[in-house]
């Protein structure tokens, strides 16, 4: 970062960003790509580069593009989100997507868009199901985004490389900042025009930064260097989980790629709280808590935090 070559990112010409969008772009297979901050404002770039005021995009009831990004689309593009299940798989009910999409009538937002997530809390979506939503996308004139904040999860649990994941969609959101351990920043990456068209939309956002290649230069490092180790998290959340399983008054409700999903006994805030106290970060929101390894996890840390939580149990 240190070291980065830099220039104007608005003006198109920070070298350092150009060549993480090139290589992010071919890595996936599309022909363009754009930096920009968040995985957050990358999705919305992309909603908005698909659908006008007053269309509709199709998404599941629990995806992060549709719950958990504060409603942007919405709000500032005045596009209409349109929810459906999501399978056990993490995949969308494609019956109910398909029922979903309205007809050319005066009385409706115009569905524009299907959206799907892979991974989606950690599970990884069947590639056989990427290529049903493009069909039915094809047959029904919509166009194909997928969130693929962990893509690339995905294709290190599949075996495929990660533009086999992306290959079915029209756009793909990558995050550089979760597994891949970078600081900061997601990619959007798709034909040309809608990465044009997304630009403009990275400006109006405040996502367009001047000297970014000191930011985007920690992404082509984690590109280049954190995808194949994503294995070792994946084999580190498999250990919690089944070291979890082991102990009275916990539940492991699932565990896939680097995410695991517990019941820790009757109270999980005093849990969380003995588990804070030794330096273990567990943020729980409700009956289930959300574990997740990454690249600061070490094997070492899974056998640490088995322990605190039997331990901290154990005196219950």
């Amino acid at each position: 970062m240190a070291d980065a070559e830099v220039g104007d990112d608005v003006w198109g010409d920070d070298p350092t960003v150009a060549l993480l969008e090139e290589t992010t772009a071919r890595l996936l297979g599309k022909d363009a790509a754009m930096f920009v901050p968040s995985g957050t404002q990358s999705n919305l770039c992309a909603l908005m580069a698909h659908c006008e005021r007053g269309d509709e995009y199709i998404v599941g009831d629990n995806a992060h593009t549709y719950k958990y990004e504060a409603g942007g689309g919405a709000v500032l593009g005045s596009i209409q989100p349109q929810p459906v299940p999501i399978r056990a798989d993490g995949g969308l009910d494609l019956d109910r997507a398909s029922a979903a999409i309205k007809p050319h009538d005066h009385h409706f937002a115009s569905s524009r868009l299907l959206c799907l997530e892979n991974t989606h809390d950690g599970k990884v979506v069947p590639l056989s199901h990427h290529d049903e939503a493009a069909a039915l996308a094809a047959d029904r004139g919509l166009s194909l985004h997928l969130d693929g904040a962990r893509l690339w999860n995905a294709a290190v649990a599949l075996g495929e490389p990660p533009r086999a994941v992306a290959e079915p969609f029209d756009t793909v959101s990558v995050c550089l900042s979760k597994g891949l351990a970078a600081p900061v920043g997601s990619v959007l990456v798709g034909s040309e025009p809608l990465i044009d068209r997304a630009r403009k939309w990275r400006k109006m956002l405040g996502g367009a930064m001047r000297q970014s290649g000191i930011v985007a230069a920690a992404g082509l490092y984690a590109i280049e260097n954190n995808i194949d180790r994503l294995a070792v998290d994946h084999a580190n959340a498999t250990r919690l989980a089944d070291g979890l399983a082991g102990l009275d008054g916990v539940t492991v409700e699932g565990n896939a790629t680097n995410m695991v999903f517990v019941r820790l006994g009757d109270n999980p805030g005093a849990v969380v709280a003995a588990a804070a106290d030794k330096g273990i970060v567990m943020p729980n929101s409700g009956p289930v808590t959300r574990l997740v390894t990454h690249i600061d996890v070490t094997a070492e840390d899974v056998e640490t935090t088995i322990d605190v939580i039997a331990n901290h149990l154990g005196r219950g």
